[in-house]
């Protein structure tokens, strides 16, 4: 059946019109479900503050982020679903993603957990490993001290995905985002400062370190009524 022209203009704009509907009220879902779990992403600092350049900056399509591990659970909120075209740039405290059309992020490197190369993220295909996926931590937003708790969850993992423009830029940014991540791990494992002792677990905060020289105890020497099998109560 040949409808008039019209007739046939006006069927398009209506789908055009409910299928516009639906994305939009995807989107505000998205954001709504994402918005009490996912912390503000930390602010980008000044540039005096980021450090020196490592690399950068690399003119990438920004893909979106994710919850780590879950490619497919895009972040809504906070603008961090929305693809982008997008510089990177590399500094010594951190990764500085500025963006076309979206608020800029910035990762800092004690927040990188690790970095890894995927063909695919969130919709996003294009059939080689050459998305540079970035695995970081947001860090909790204040509790105020009126609040009745703290939240559940003060701190998230997401996966941030980068693909470069140009394809020898896949293995610099990834080399780089790579050396913030050990950085960060050698600082978490700094030993500890002389003069200072760790405290072990179930210890006054103001015990001194065992000595090795001191002998274990022994189901002799123990104190009357006390067994040695006896676990310390939690």
């Amino acid at each position: 059946m040949n409808l008039p022209q019209p007739v046939a203009v006006g069927i398009w704009v209506v789908l055009g019109v409910v299928l516009l509907t639906l994305v939009l009220v995807g989107r505000r879902r998205l954001v709504r479900r994402s918005a009490g779990v996912v912390p503000t992403p930390p602010a980008v600092p000044a540039e005096a503050a980021r450090g020196a350049v490592v690399l950068g900056p690399l003119d990438a399509l920004y893909v979106s982020s994710t919850l780590a591990g879950d490619w497919l659970a895009r972040v809504g909120a906070h603008g961090l679903g929305d693809r982008s075209q997008a510089q990177a740039t590399v500094h010594d405290g951190g990764l500085l993603i500025e963006r076309s059309g979206a608020p800029d992020l910035w990762v800092p490197a004690a927040a990188v957990g690790g970095v890894a190369l995927t063909p695919g993220m969130a919709g996003k295909f294009v059939g080689k490993e050459a998305i540079v996926v970035v695995t970081w931590t947001v860090p909790g937003e204040p509790v105020p001290a009126d609040a009745p708790e703290a939240p559940a969850n003060p701190e998230v993992r997401l996966d941030t995905g980068l693909l470069p423009r140009h394809d020898h830029d896949v293995a610099r940014l990834l080399e780089a985002v790579r050396g913030l991540a050990g950085r960060a791990d050698a600082d978490r494992d700094e030993p500890v400062a002389a003069g200072t002792h760790e405290r072990r677990p179930g210890a006054p905060s103001g015990a001194a370190p065992a000595d090795p020289a001191d002998p274990a105890p022994t189901r002799e020497s123990a104190a009357p009524g006390t067994d040695e099998n006896d676990e310390e109560a939690p």
